[in-house]
């Protein structure tokens, strides 16, 4: 767990400079973050300001200059960098989801199946999951899990879906 206490709209930022230099592998223009965040990109840089200070950005210069996060932004969101890390595929409405990796599943009242809801974060951004979306996630590398369920919400600061889970299979192995 980080020491560094984010705001949530600097929680946000760094997430979202995370997702798009993870999608981009390169620098990421202040006005790219501006865009997905609904802020002004005046708002970002001063923002960014605030984070290199912190140390968990750094500015990239020139023309295809930008930012990009330090090993201190993963930390910072609590985010584990794994060097080859598995592959856990993810669907949105029945088409697989390139840009995103299921990085933890968490369930919650697996006891009562009638309301068993699932948190499933991802390495990647929720924005383009919606309420009432249909999800299905895995197989997991090693108890082969699917899960199956529709979104109840996003939590965008931290790229976690909340799904109602329709089904769940795990095949059992000797």
């Amino acid at each position: 767990m980080s020491s560094i206490e984010l705001t949530d709209s600097q929680k946000k930022i760094l997430q979202e400079l995370v997702d798009l230099y993870r999608e981009s592998e390169s620098a990421v223009k202040g006005e790219s973050i501006a865009e997905m965040v609904d802020r002004n990109p005046g708002t970002i840089r001063n923002q960014m300001q605030s984070l290199k200070a912190l140390q968990l950005v750094e500015g990239v210069p020139g023309p295809k200059g930008g930012y990009k996060p330090t090993a201190n932004a993963y930390s910072a969101l609590d985010i584990q960098e794994m060097d080859e890390p598995e592959t856990v595929p993810l669907s949105h409405n029945g088409e697989p989801v390139e840009n995103a990796n299921v990085q933890e599943i968490d369930l919650i009242s697996v006891h009562h199946p009638e309301k068993c809801r699932a948190e499933i974060h991802l390495q990647g951004s929720v924005r383009e999951f919606h309420d009432g979306d249909s999800v299905t996630v895995g197989p997991t590398p090693k108890s082969h899990l699917v899960i199956e369920g529709d979104i109840d919400g996003t939590v965008d600061t931290d790229n976690v879906l909340v799904l109602n889970t329709t089904g769940m299979q795990a095949p059992a192995e000797n």
